[in-house]
Order: structure tokens, then C-alpha cells, then sequence
């Protein structure tokens, strides 16, 4: 699911999401002194923040266009590695072709 992201986007992700549980359930807390029900509230965001973040990547990930892309880019990292086995081969001829000095 957040295989596409960076593992640094992940942990912004999750640290926005988790900064705004906590801001979330501490402004509708009854009392500061309730730590229990803070921690709930604070759960409760999070879990909800974490669902509709995976439903958006699932929908992302599953919609036409990204179907697109992943097609296109494999298409053009077989263009790339063909390039570059004629690069090497190239190379290699080349390599062969050099005097020793």
C-alpha cells in the first residue's frame, strides 16, 4: 500500500497524521485531566487518519492512470536496459580497440 512512497514520505505522512490526532483529541478532551480518554481519542484519530490514507492510496493505486504510468515506465525500463547493454557492448569494443601504453 505504501510500498510506492519513500520511507521518508511515509514518516511525514505518519508524523502529520499522529501531530494532528493529538491536536484533534486534546481540543475536544472534556478535561486535560483525563489521560486515559485522551490516549482513546488519540487512538481513535489515528486509526481513522490511517484508514482514509490507505483507502486514498488503494483508489490511487488502482485507478486507470496509474495503470498508465506503471505500464509506460516498464515499457521504458526495457528501452533503458537495452540502451545500456549497447552502451557496454560499445565500451568493450572499444576498450579492445585502446593501445597499452
Amino acid at each position: 500500500m505504501f510500498s510506492a512512497l519513500s520511507p521518508a514520505m511515509r514518516a511525514s505522512i505518519l508524523l502529520a497524521l499522529v501531530c494532528t490526532a493529538v491536536l484533534a483529541a486534546g481540543a475536544r478532551a472534556e478535561t486535560p485531566r483525563e489521560p486515559e480518554a485522551l490516549v482513546r481519542k488519540v487512538q481513535e484519530y489515528a486509526q481513522k487518519a490511517t484508514d482514509m490514507a490507505k483507502s486514498a492510496l488503494s483508489m490511487v493505486q488502482d485507478s486507470e492512470v496509474a495503470q498508465q504510468a506503471r505500464r509506460w515506465l516498464s515499457d521504458h525500463a526495457d528501452l533503458a536496459k537495452q540502451r545500456l547493454t549497447w552502451l557496454k557492448e560499445q565500451l568493450v569494443g572499444l576498450w579492445k580497440k585502446t593501445p597499452a601504453a
